[in-house]
């Protein structure tokens, strides 16, 4: 139980040093999760993959981009592969909400992990494997988390 505790007091603690970002910012956090991969992306996607590689539920991931949507934050278009599933593609405005949040998030999450050093390699690599485990799947060990979240075409998404 240790290990829950752990990994749920470091969630916490990224939360609360993230809650003033986005006090009367144009996303919630949630929705910036969503619009930072497909910032990067080079080619549009589909929710579900999105869901998947962020490993959050389908219902709130439609949920969450319907609310970005309806804000001109990205748009769907039809997937010629398959006709049930969108692609989906961020517009500039959803860029201009991303460019604005994003440095700024990263630093603080820099400013959090800082104090590391020469244990992030430890850090990542027990976080992997733990990963891991939970998940049934191989780790990643020696990239970091991100590599498992699709996530490491984003510039800066990783913090030292």
């Amino acid at each position: 139980m240790e290990v829950v505790a752990l990994v749920k007091q470091v969630s916490s603690l990224f939360d609360r040093a993230l809650e003033p970002l986005y006090e009367g910012a144009p996303l919630t956090a949630p929705e910036a999760d969503l619009l930072i991969p497909l910032r990067w992306a080079t080619e549009p996607s589909i929710a579900r993959r999105l869901a998947d590689n962020m490993g959050m539920s389908r219902a709130g991931v439609s949920k969450t981009l319907a609310k970005l949507e309806k804000r001109g934050h990205f748009e769907r278009t039809r997937n010629p592969a398959d006709r049930r599933a969108a692609l989906v593609t961020i517009t500039e405005s959803g860029k201009q909400a991303i460019d604005q949040l994003f440095p700024r998030q990263l630093a603080i999450e820099a400013e959090l992990l800082s104090g590391l050093g020469e244990d992030r390699t430890r850090v990542l690599d027990a976080l992997a494997l733990l990963s891991e485990v939970m998940d049934g799947r191989p780790a990643d060990r020696g990239r970091g988390l991100d590599a498992g979240l699709g996530l490491s075409n984003i510039p800066g998404n990783r913090v030292p």
